[in-house]
């Protein structure tokens, strides 16, 4: 008789379920973190481009990478093209028009997990007030404890393909290229003051 409640109550308390794991939040090591763009060039060169200034952070589920989420807003102004006169040009109303339009964002919608260490990340990117869906190729680089100090991070390399001029961007086609190949290279210390 005492078999049968033990295994009785074991079964009710098996069947309760559980809150699932709790995503943790991670905000951007900016010194180790690039926002990276390679545009061709009048059919010669690809022109490089970074943005410097950029907010935001990520939420990591290591037990359900589906569960991730991701939003960022970079600052427009803060475009870099190791060039004064290029930067001033990239600024203007040809490109950025970072007077009316002061940041830019993504936003994630859906993680689709593809390997062990990989995932397509899908989300709506905002330029220029035009709102358009793009997928990140995603490579887990490594997640743990740094090896120098006390912090707990996560890092990631992301790529992805769009055309300009789906966002409104037509100054210089076809010699200043539509296709802007964009590649980010993340490094995220874990939030330790996590919501309860």
């Amino acid at each position: 008789m005492k078999k049968l409640l033990l295994g009785a109550a074991m079964a009710a308390i098996l069947s309760i379920s559980t809150p699932g794991h709790a995503a943790d939040k991670y905000v951007f090591d900016k010194t180790h973190t690039q926002i990276i763009f390679f545009v061709k060039h009048l059919g010669f060169s690809f022109s490089e481009g970074e943005f410097l200034d950029f907010d935001g952070g990520f939420t990591f589920d290591i037990e359900n990478p589906e569960q991730s989420s991701i939003d960022v807003t970079i600052n427009t102004d803060s475009i870099d093209m190791d060039d004064e006169a290029w930067d001033k040009h990239m600024k203007n109303e040809d490109f950025f028009n970072v007077a009316e339009y002061p940041t830019m964002a993504f936003k994630s919608t859906l993680i689709e997990v593809t390997g062990e260490d990989t995932a397509k990340i899908t989300g709506d990117l905002t330029i220029l007030d035009v709102t358009k869906p793009v997928t990140l190729d995603v490579k887990m680089n490594g997640v743990g404890k740094s090896p120098m100090g006390n912090d707990y991070k996560a890092g990631f390399s992301a790529t992805a393909n769009i055309k300009r001029s789906e966002w409104g961007m037509t100054y210089g086609l076809p010699n200043i290229a539509d296709d802007v190949e964009i590649r980010i290279e993340v490094e995220a210390v874990r939030d330790e003051e996590q919501p309860e």
